[in-house]
């Protein structure tokens, strides 16, 4: 119980520590979302709230319970720090990052943006890698 405890803080510490440095690096700002200014009713909707929430919420909450008890089964106390580290370090920052160059780069998809960094072929083989496919979710805003 303490273990679970002290994993718990850590993702909250994580979160307003962590989180408010990444946000200061990489924030927000006031420009307008492509759910707005690209609404066509199909990849780019206004949502509200509470539906954007549910729908970050189930993106999270429907890997997490089956890979953490794989993880825990094969790798045993390994995996507890790893899956509390990674949520902070790089599962986190990775979403948030994803969706705020996204938006900066007007609704485009991860594969999309590299491909206008990184030329034609990276753009090409990057889908491969990652294993998503495009996902227009962080573009849902509130109404």
């Amino acid at each position: 119980m303490i273990t679970f405890t002290l994993c718990l803080l850590a993702l909250i510490a994580g979160y307003f520590i962590y989180g408010r440095f990444i946000e200061r690096v990489f924030g927000p700002d006031d420009r307008k979302t492509p759910a707005l200014t690209k609404a066509d009713g199909v990849d780019y909707i206004p949502l509200p709230t509470w539906k954007i929430f549910m729908i970050q919420f189930l993106n999270i909450a429907g890997l997490g319970p089956i890979f953490g008890a794989i993880m825990g089964a094969k790798f045993g106390t390994a995996s507890y720090l790893w899956i509390v580290l990674g949520s902070i370090f790089a599962g986190a920052v990775h979403d948030y990052l994803a969706g705020m160059l996204s938006l900066r780069h007007d609704g485009e998809s991860l594969p999309e943006i590299i491909g206008r960094y990184l030329g034609l072929t990276t753009k090409q083989v990057f889908p491969f890698i990652a294993c998503r496919k495009r996902s227009n979710h962080f573009f849902f805003i509130a109404s």
